[in-house]
């Protein structure tokens, strides 16, 4: 028979573990890198640039925009493997907490 009780309490232990997840994005870190190596960024789990290295031998050159598009293309990197291992985290941390319901996508609850 089904509990009410039971799943609002469920409902509010997922919530709990949701916002740890969200919380504890901020330490989770993905590097994206272009030119070889030669650009590579840094972006936390909540998608934010946290650092940037540059190989200073592309910045003695003076082709200003093939520097650009190298940090352009080394920060889209980061920030779809911070997105991939973000999703990760909210499914390792509700894992057991939840039914497998196919079609069921939490990922509009990573803030």
């Amino acid at each position: 028979m089904f509990d009410m009780m039971k799943m609002m309490g469920r409902m509010k232990e997922v919530q709990a573990k949701i916002k740890e997840a969200q919380d504890n994005l901020i330490n989770v870190k993905a590097t994206g890198e272009s030119g070889g190596g030669m650009v590579k960024a840094i972006v936390n789990g909540k998608k934010q640039l946290i650092a940037l290295e540059i190989d200073p031998v592309i910045l003695k050159g003076e082709d200003k925009m093939i520097v650009q598009d190298l940090v352009v293309a080394a920060v889209n990197k980061a920030s779809d493997e911070a997105e991939i291992l973000a999703k990760e985290e909210l499914k390792k941390a509700t894992e057991g907490l939840l039914p497998n319901i196919p079609g069921m996508d939490l990922s509009s609850l990573m803030g």
